[in-house]
């Protein structure tokens, strides 16, 4: 390690020992050496959407400008901006609103590409891999708060297999050398059983436990895009690409731009148009020239979130090798636990969904894994998400049938350069390839060498494990909460604590929780629009992740986190209500809502004639007025009855919605037996509607034995 840092520090100072040692007698020789590897100071405040807006419109020429804010579009906005080149990067949608925020949230160097180089004798597979295990170390060190090791159990349930798979992960270890997380490590069956309770016990000869690291990949991506913003880089969400500009020679010189705002449109000029668009990569080649073949091969992954008890909070599950050979984890994350992922051909879209077929797949297979005391139901889903991986094959080769295993860079005979394939744990290696082919294909002149090594992202310059601690102390935060805050913004975390609202309680004194179940608070919304967020979906999905932990709890959440927005970006009514809708839609559509609810009504009814008796009961109770259904109004009664928060409008319908299946605003018999029949079987693991039910039948019951009144006259207590 010692010689590792000496020989760098000599090549920061130069080409070598000899230079080091010129420039070490010659100050003047030796500042210029440090020059070019000092990156330009970052703004001390982040410029609004406003201002880089109008840095887009000013009419200047940028050396680069970026099509895509996904997480290797931003590497390379932060790798440009910090070489001293004028930079753009504009993303038609949100930071990391397409594959970067719905992967496995893995930084991995991939275990299984190290088995197939090894057995196959691969060596570019082996690259891939040794190049992904240096860039998980520097990933770990740029955003601490943003990521974190992770011991990874691989249960062994054959004897011959334990010295197999304790040579392989042995080997993972020797390839990523000094950079290593941890040593991997061997378990025997009742250590393996200690670690994970969960697993099942039966035919567990013992265990080998590897590391990789973990992150938070929407709010890395956007910490990345924040970084190169205060570097000076113009990036703007929600910019979207209409047309590429040719000059007389052919050359790229511009792109036509639209605010999907504002809905104005004006061009950008640049030296240089790098395409980071991932699996959207053909559309902007074909942009460019019409006639190029497709490259992009585009194939869905589905996940899905757990509640915490399926898995311990410090260790994740791997299964090398499910029932059609896939590969599938089981990770602990922001307290759930996620599950996946399947990998399907499938079409380039800008909503995709999840199936249930996948989901019923992921299932089946967990119940391979867990003991009988964890019983595996559809009903615990709580979310579910699909991401397309976009594999590509190399358009430099002659042979393009074949898929490239790394990421490919092409610069087309108009000067595109394209970045695509690769994964999320190589984006630095990526940009730092495509800027530096931008350089030589368009002749641009950076002030520096590549920088990106030595940054840290948003919110790690000050940030330190215990600073949660001074969050609770100075501002009178839950714990909880001020964790989370540092585990999300870094040393930004007290910029966001002063944008808190007091509680009006003993304790906490600030930080108004968006929902009961989760430790997201008011502020994070007013600073969300300051990290651009300009959608409700943007908030939900990409600054907090509650979508993609718990769709149900983000609808919940969606009113009151649409009111604070509306605040701050002056929201009409309708123009609430058309995000309302955008981001019900969303929630439904792309966070499994839909599939969970079809799902629900696929089971047929099970219950045996005394339960169906006990429920048509309560639905007479509840069904105060003798209508036949039940309405909101049944609702809030009930609620107010047992003293709980009267709830908005909105919230009312959110409980109607749980098991209205046919969505005409009332709830029938036969819906409240097929909720009750759904959550008998596992299908759905609770429904307040149905706990309400059978709050106001004990309330019934009490009220009747102690005024000794009739049914008809009690109407449920009242």
């Amino acid at each position: 390690m010692g010689s590792r840092l000496r020989f760098t520090a000599f090549t920061l100072l130069g080409v070598g020992v000899g230079t080091y040692l010129t420039t070490k007698e010659n100050p003047v020789l030796k500042e210029a050496a440090l020059e070019a590897h000092r990156p330009p100071k970052r703004k001390r405040t982040l410029p609004s959407r406003a201002e880089q807006l109008k840095a887009l419109q000013s009419g200047d020429v940028f050396d680069v400008l970026i099509i895509g804010g996904g997480a290797t579009g931003a590497g390379c906005a932060l790798d440009s901006i910090t070489r001293g080149l004028k930079t753009a990067l504009v993303e038609g949608d949100d930071f990391a609103s397409g594959t970067s925020s719905r992967s496995t949230k893995l930084i991995h160097g991939g275990v299984r590409y190290l088995q197939k180089a090894i057995l196959g004798l691969d060596f570019e597979q082996y690259r891939m891999v040794k190049e992904a295990l240096a860039e998980r170390a520097f990933m770990l060190e740029c955003a601490p708060h943003l990521t974190r090791p992770l011991p990874i159990m691989l249960p062994v349930y054959t004897w011959w297999q334990i010295p197999y798979y304790w040579a392989g992960i042995k080997c993972y270890d020797l390839v990523a050398g000094d950079r290593n997380v941890k040593s991997s490590y061997y378990l025997s069956k009742s250590d393996a059983l200690e670690r994970f309770p969960m697993l099942k016990g039966d035919a567990l000869k013992g265990a080998i436990v590897y590391y990789d690291g973990q992150q938070d990949d929407a709010r890395m991506n956007l910490a990345v895009v924040l970084t190169a913003a205060r570097h000076g880089a113009a990036c703007a969400n929600h910019v979207r690409v209409t047309d590429l500009i040719k000059d007389s020679n052919g050359k790229l010189c511009g792109a036509k731009v639209k605010d999907n705002i504002s809905g104005k449109e004006w061009q950008v000029k640049a030296k240089c148009i790098i395409n980071a668009t991932g699996p959207f990569t053909d559309g902007i080649r074909q942009m460019d020239d019409p006639s190029v073949k497709k490259i992009c091969a585009p194939s869905s992954g589905v996940h899905i979130v757990l509640p915490q008890y399926y898995s311990p909070e410090q260790m994740g599950l791997l299964d090398p090798s499910t029932s059609d050979g896939r590969v599938i984890f089981f990770l602990p994350w922001l307290k759930g636990t996620i599950a996946g992922t399947t990998d399907t051909p499938c079409e380039v879209t800008h909503s995709p969904r999840p199936t249930e077929d996948e989901i019923q797949f992921i299932l089946t297979e967990i119940k391979n894994y867990l003991n009988k005391d964890v019983e595996v139901r559809r009903g615990d889903v709580l979310s579910a998400w699909c991401g397309i991986r976009p594999l590509v094959s190399d358009p430099n080769k002659g042979d393009t049938q074949s898929l490239a295993r790394n990421h490919i860079v092409h610069v087309s005979g108009s000067n595109l350069v394209t970045i695509a394939g690769g994964k999320w744990t190589t984006y630095r290696a990526m940009a730092q390839h495509t800027i530096d082919a931008a350089i030589k294909a368009c002749n641009l002149k950076p002030e520096r060498d590549c920088q990106t090594e030595w940054i840290r992202v948003e919110g790690a310059q000050g940030w330190t494990p215990t600073m949660y601690i001074r969050l609770v102390q100075d501002f009178g935060l839950d714990m909880e909460v001020a964790l989370h805050l540092q585990q999300s913004y870094g040393d930004r975390a007290f910029a966001v604590s002063k944008m808190a609202g007091l509680t009006g309680k003993r304790w906490p004194i600030i930080g108004r929780k968006l929902h009961p179940e989760f430790p997201y608070i008011d502020a994070e919304v007013r600073y969300g629009v300051r990290e651009y967020a300009m959608t409700a979906v943007d908030m939900i999905a990409r600054r907090l992740r509650l979508s993609f932990l718990n769709s149900q709890a983000a609808m919940e959440a969606l009113p009151g986190i649409i009111d604070i927005m509306a605040e701050e970006l002056n929201w009409s009514d309708s123009e609430k209500q058309r995000q309302h809708k955008l981001a019900s839609d969303f929630l439904a559509l792309e966070m499994g809502l839909v599939v969970n609810r079809v799902s629900r009504e696929k089971i047929p009814i099970n219950l045996n004639d005394s339960e169906i008796k006990m429920y048509k009961k309560r639905f007479e109770i509840m069904d105060k007025d003798k209508k036949g259904f039940i309405s909101i109004n049944d609702i809030r009664r009930g609620l107010k009855q047992f003293g709980e928060e009267v709830l908005s409008g909105e919230e009312l319908h959110e409980i109607l919605r749980e098991i209205d299946t046919n969505m005409n605003g009332q709830v029938e018999i036969d819906e409240y037996l097929q909720m009750m029949s759904a959550i008998k079987s596992g299908a759905v693991a609770y429904s307040r509607f149905a706990r309400m039910a059978e709050l106001e039948e004990q309330q019934h019951e009490k009220d009747k034995s102690k005024t000794k009144i009739s049914v008809e006259r009690s109407g449920g207590g009242l």
